[in-house]
């Protein structure tokens, strides 16, 4: 809360001298969301897919494309015990932008676009999330499957046995883990019990020979939050320095670097993927 409420005196500072995009998000309505969507998870996924004009593929670049609809997306830049049993956390309660939080520490950007989407369900659904509350969590869980995996497309790419070729192929595709997807093939229909427990127990196995690669978030700047940073860069254009803004917002310098947390590196693109829409490139 702490965290979320520094967070905002920024963003309104930054946006008393740079214009930020303005706020898409269906029931948005400055401190608070009033739902519009549908309340059942996967419908609304849907239908944010379909007022987005995403079509039904992969999303390429999910930290970006928040931050394309003016939702403020960062990271913790203070990891402590708590933080740590965390994935993310977001709130709507700002007034004037809603913001999702998600922890660095999960350094796996399958699971970091995941939690993203979980927060965008949460954002939408509930306007507030309740910590510890079972049904929302599963609620926004449902959500970001479906909007990240539309089952009306991925259905028919998925194998009715556990085939971590396919998967894995799948996985680059559409950018959620094999845990994720096993999930779906189970969900949808494809797997019985007894074969996605199998499926889990050679995942387990697969994951102790170390014989799946970690991948990073920062291999995909993409998924790395940049509003802030650029709205900077487009405030120091007009002399605007840190210390002018540490000045402002009566906070050290080094404080405001925090949360600003630049990163110059260039954007990686995705490719075309041979049989999907498309899929991360491991090229620069």
């Amino acid at each position: 809360m702490s965290f979320t409420e520094l967070l905002w005196e920024l963003v309104y500072e930054l946006e008393s001298y740079v214009r930020l995009p303005a706020v898409d998000l269906p029931g948005w309505d400055g401190g608070e969301t009033i739902p519009d969507l549908p309340s059942d998870p996967q419908q609304a996924a849907r239908a944010l897919r379909t007022r987005w004009a995403l079509g039904d593929g992969p999303i390429s670049h999910l930290v970006r494309l928040l931050e394309s609809r003016g939702i403020v997306v960062t990271a913790l830049p203070f990891p402590n015990a708590d933080s740590r049993k965390l994935d993310g956390f977001s709130t709507t309660r700002l007034p004037t932008r809603p913001v999702v939080v998600l922890n660095d520490e999960r350094d796996d950007v399958y699971r970091h676009r995941f939690s993203c989407a979980h927060e965008l369900g949460h954002l939408l659904l509930h306007g507030e999330a309740h910590p510890g509350d079972v049904q929302h969590e599963r609620q926004a869980d449902a959500f970001a499957a479906e909007f990240l995996t539309p089952a009306a497309r991925l259905t028919g790419s998925l194998p009715t046995r556990v085939d971590f070729t396919v998967l894995g192929r799948l996985q680059q595709t559409w950018g959620v883990s094999l845990d994720s997807l096993l999930v779906r093939c189970r969900e949808l229909g494809l797997h019985t019990e007894a074969v996605s427990s199998r499926g889990w127990k050679r995942l387990r196995t697969l994951r102790g020979q170390g014989l799946l690669p970690h991948t990073p978030v920062q291999g995909f700047p993409g998924e790395v939050p940049v509003l802030l940073q650029r709205a900077f860069e487009m405030a120091e254009r007009k002399g605007i320095t840190v210390q002018r803004l540490a000045d402002e917002l009566r906070w050290p310098a080094d404080l405001v670097l925090k949360l600003l947390a630049q990163d110059p590196r260039p954007d990686l693109h995705l490719g075309a993927a041979p049989s999907e829409a498309r899929q991360p490139s491991a090229g620069g």
